[in-house]
């Protein structure tokens, strides 16, 4: 043993994962440094600071003369992972000189603390135990740890729970996101990366290290298995290869055995959660080739010991959810062979029982080095095969795009995943379609074929006895049914089926687009409103009290042809253009004469959030106002129970319950229906939030006094109910076997001559989650009822899964309704869904302005 290595317990003075303790990150990053500092076979990097400005980590764990090498290491790792122009013989070598690449990331989740509190102890264990089993993973992998994923997360919740020892409360979750802006949903931004935590670990994982094996460190609920462990169950997303699912059975058994050896019971594999799901980094590796894994403990009160009857076990966990008919009951089954038998659970059994998990999938990497990367090789190998050989060849993702600054965007999110792109030096023509130069190529024969017609191609979740009860009812899949990048984000891509010729160049790093000034004018500088950079621009112009309009009509500027909604900027100053150009990419086009114009102004904005645990889509649309500089007010309650929001011109209100906005008695009832095995959380008084008659009473008048109320997605149902709008929902309670939309996008129709739709196509996508159809009720006054997005009639669904599309066709998506002297506009789904539905942005960003 290094006795010069000092120990947790040393360190923190308690043994991690000890009740009524946790180790706050600052401490849990001292011991990581102390720990280099005593040690040479560990490796800590600090990536950069996280979204509030901690330090995120990479700790590296191998032996000391592979980090001594670890740029060859990780050189003949890329190698392997991306074998194309080597031979057998050139692999087998590399597979001899390398390593195998385990990562593991922790607390993901922050009050799901059991990973980032194990963390130090299973480094400490590594870096000094001395028998035969340790010595062979230090030599034969190369461990790389994310100790936390949301270290902002992880001091929340720590300071949280500090607070509130000793008392009632003790052991309660956070009222409020454990993340700035994304809470829970920080896992489903893996695809998209658009918090930093994100793209720290897309860069370890994706474009340096490539690992052959990932596994994340979750909680689960408290009532059912202990663990669960891989393999998923199904159904399974269909662009894995066949190797993945093998591993992940290979890997979750020596995990089983290694628990059940350690005498831990209630492990389950195989159930609960299925193969397909979102793309977290959990399963959006397994189509990067790497066997990616989670696991899910059982949760206490955070670090409060809960005791738990034995009769209070359950199968399932998690009613109506794909993956539970598995696992049907609490009984000893193939998958499930030892049951826990009720008792005190604690965090110390969570470290311990993660510690074992983690140490047996470095154990077997260790033991089958070989094999580990061998699969990686016919993986990447056999990808890339596939894409040579099946349809399509390749996605042409054309220059003339309908918002060409968000095609861009588009690039740079799949470069982020490692994805190699094109770019053509010349036009080319495919079949009789002629594609002009700078369009961007993807072909399919590279190893990320899987991550390319995941993120790219049209998708279909299965409808199948995996999906369905026997009655018709649909299992609800863990999130969404498609997660298609492209169609999210409105960006044309077209599948080409058959090899094409053409000069290409590969797109070695992302250049960020500058805008530019073309021409001077006296009369104003136009600019394109399809453009979603165009909103930030104007934000930026008004801030500096730059004049900005819009015209009603199409207009020709330029050589080229505008919709109505084109913005003009003001002559006052050039040089404030030019920087605004060069911040935003969008291009100014000098007027030779003066436009028929409406002056727009950025209203005062408010925005509602409550507690009971936060609302992600609260934070999300924080995210977004803020990327596009508009500015808003948070209303928390008492701001709304005041009365006085003349000030505001518009309140949003995201989506959610209106029984989790109101509160109270509503929200008890609700609570009650909706979730009746699980009791409503018990928080201190003052974060039991909800606005109440009164609130209600408050936002009615704002709104009916001249302001604009926005409400996305479920809360739409706030306002028809309580504003007593003449229309309804069609979908409000409606039986999933007639209707069912988990996450799917469909095809609609805007009217690009209304303002709330300026500059958005007239054909198209958007993201429904099962939430909203509107029906204007017949009455006196039909007019004030202004229809901007509207369903076809048929063949609706473009990606997911949609039953029922009966119910939806020919209705309403989204409504500006009159209301008084102010207006409500209602948009049923979620335009700016977690920061990932950049083509129907303009529809929030229009309705802001006035």
């Amino acid at each position: 043993m290094s006795k010069q290595t000092l120990s947790p317990k040393d360190f923190f003075g308690f043994q991690l994962g000890s009740d009524r303790k946790i180790a706050r990150w600052e401490k849990i990053v001292e011991y990581f440094n102390k720990l280099q500092e005593q040690n040479d076979k560990i490796k800590v990097i600090d990536m950069g600071p996280t979204t509030e400005g901690n330090p995120f980590l990479l700790v590296i764990i191998s032996s000391a003369d592979n980090l001594g090498n670890l740029e060859r290491l990780k050189e003949v790792n890329a190698k392997i992972s991306d074998p194309r122009g080597l031979s057998q013989e050139d692999v087998k070598g590399l597979i001899a000189e390398g390593k195998a690449v385990i990562c593991q990331s922790m607390s993901l989740h922050a009050t799901e603390i059991g990973g980032t509190q194990m963390a130090p102890e299973l480094a400490y264990d590594l870096l000094t135990r001395e028998d035969e089993e340790t010595q062979r993973i230090l030599d034969n992998v190369v461990f790389l740890m994310i100790p936390c994923f949301n270290p902002d997360g992880e001091i929340m919740v720590a300071d949280w729970y500090k607070k509130w020892l000793d008392t009632e409360y003790e052991g309660t979750n956070l009222p409020w996101l454990y993340h700035k802006y994304v809470g829970h949903d920080n896992n489903r931004d893996a695809f998209m990366t658009n918090m930093v935590e994100s793209k720290y670990a897309a860069k370890i994982m994706y474009q340096d290290w490539h690992p052959q094996a990932y596994q994340d460190h979750h909680h689960m609920g408290s009532y059912g298995a202990r663990l669960y462990i891989a393999p998923y169950s199904d159904p399974i997303h269909p662009h894995g290869d066949p190797l993945i699912w093998r591993e992940h059975s290979w890997y979750g058994a020596h995990m089983a055995y290694k628990l059940e050896e350690a005498e831990k019971t209630g492990i389950l594999n195989a159930a609960i959660f299925s193969g397909w799901a979102h793309m977290g980094f959990h399963w959006l590796g397994i189509y990067h080739n790497i066997a990616s894994m989670l696991t899910e403990s059982a949760s206490a009160k955070l670090a409060t010991p809960l005791y738990i009857h034995p009769e209070q076990l359950l199968g399932r966990g998690y009613d109506n959810l794909v993956g539970t008919q598995l696992f049907p009951h609490y009984k000893p089954q193939t998958t499930f062979p030892h049951p826990w038998q009720g008792g005190w659970w604690k965090l110390r059994d969570i470290v311990e029982q993660q510690k074992i998990a983690s140490w047996a999938l470095l154990d077997i990497a260790a033991r089958c080095k070989e094999t580990v990367l061998w699969n990686a090789y016919l993986k990447a190998k056999r990808q890339t095969e596939r894409g040579a050989e099946g349809e399509p060849y390749a996605f042409v993702i054309p220059n003339t795009q309908h918002d060409p600054l968000t095609a861009k965007l588009l690039i740079e999110k799949l470069l982020v995943q490692g994805i190699e792109i094109h770019r053509a030096a010349k036009e080319f023509k495919v079949e009789s379609l002629t594609y002009p130069a700078a369009s961007y190529v993807i072909f399919l024969a590279q190893p990320k074929r899987g991550v390319i017609k995941t993120l790219l191609e049209h998708t279909f979740y299965p409808d199948d006895a995996w999906t369905r009860k026997q009655d018709g009812s649909p299992y609800r899949p863990y999130d969404s049914a498609t997660d298609t990048m492209a169609e999210f984000m409105g960006v044309q891509v077209d599948p080409v089926k058959k090899k094409f010729e053409g000069e290409f160049e590969i797109v070695s790093k992302y250049e960020k687009p500058t805008g530019k000034i073309e021409g001077k004018s006296t009369f104003g500088y136009l600019f394109d409103c399809r453009l979603n950079n165009s909103f930030r621009a104007v934000n930026l112009l008004l801030a500096k009290d730059i004049k900005v309009q819009r015209v009603k009509e199409e207009v020709v500027a330029g050589g080229a042809t505008y919709p109505p909604g084109a913005f003009i900027a003001g002559v006052d100053s050039e040089a404030t253009l030019e920087k605004v150009a060069k911040d935003t990419g969008v291009d100014f086009i000098a007027l030779d004469k003066d436009l028929e114009t409406e002056e727009i102004k950025q209203m005062h904005i408010g925005m509602y959030q409550r507690y009971w645990g936060g609302n992600a889509d609260e934070g999300w649309t924080r995210f977004v106002l803020e990327q596009f500089d508009f500015p808003y007010d948070t209303l928390m309650d008492e701001d709304i129970l005041k009365g006085d929001l003349d000030s505001y011109d518009a309140i949003i209100l995201p989506s959610d319950s209106p029984a989790m906005i109101t509160g109270g008695d509503e929200l008890q009832k609700w609570w009650k229906e909706k979730r009746p095995n699980q009791p409503l959380p018990e928080y201190p008084p003052e974060y039991q939030s909800g606005i109440g008659d009164e609130g209600v009473k408050a936002i009615k008048e704002f709104t009916e006094k001249g302001g604009t109320l926005i409400t996305l997605g479920d809360a739409c149902d706030f306002a028809i109910e309580k504003l007593e709008l003449k229309m309804r929902n069609s979908l409000k309670d409606i039986d999933p076997k007639e209707f069912y939309c988990p996450g799917s996008t469909l095809k609609a129709k805007a009217d690009i001559s209304h303002p709330l739709a300026y500059g958005m196509p007239e054909d198209m996508l958007l993201l429904l989650w099962s939430s909203q159809a509107f029906e204007v009720l017949p009455h006196g006054f039909n007019e004030d009822y202004e229809v901007v997005v509207k369903y076809p009639e048929r063949d609706i669904l473009q990606s997911g899964w949609l039953i029922g599309e009966e119910k939806i066709a020919k209705k309403y998506a989204m409504i500006s309704a009159k209301c008084g002297e102010g207006k409500v506009v209602l948009i049923g789904f979620r335009p700016q869904n977690r920061a990932q539905t950049h083509g129907t942005y303009k529809l929030l960003f229009n309705s802001l302005f006035c």
